[in-house]
């Protein structure tokens, strides 16, 4: 089943496909996450050799799932001794196979200044 989240003007909306067509499954608040189509099907999975930082997209029994920076990760949600929020920009790095998710640290953009 191919499922997909949909941000837009402060609303999550996760979308699973039946029969060809887009079905909301579900909607709350996106909290951190930018505007946007995130397919959440086609997400690769953690390796537990690395941190990963980003904003939470989805979470269910199975995995969380976070966007770092143009990919989409899957982490298994076992990993993780309590599931981190929906909307959430966090770090998670794994030792001894178990995750742990902290506060991400912000990034400093390079723009204009005034």
């Amino acid at each position: 089943m191919k499922q997909r989240i949909l941000v837009m003007n402060g609303q999550r909306l996760v979308q699973s496909e039946y029969d060809n067509e887009w079905v909301t499954t579900k909607v709350g608040k996106a909290g951190q996450i930018p505007p946007g189509i995130y397919n959440i099907s086609g997400a690769v999975a953690a390796s537990k050799d690395k941190t990963y930082d980003g904003v939470v997209l989805h979470t269910d029994h199975e995995h969380v799932y976070q966007q770092v920076g143009q990919t989409c990760v899957r982490h298994s949600s076992h990993d993780f001794p309590k599931s981190p929020s929906v909307g959430a920009n966090i770090a998670v790095r794994y030792d001894a196979d178990r995750a742990f998710a902290s506060e991400a640290a912000i990034k400093q953009s390079k723009g204009v200044k005034r």
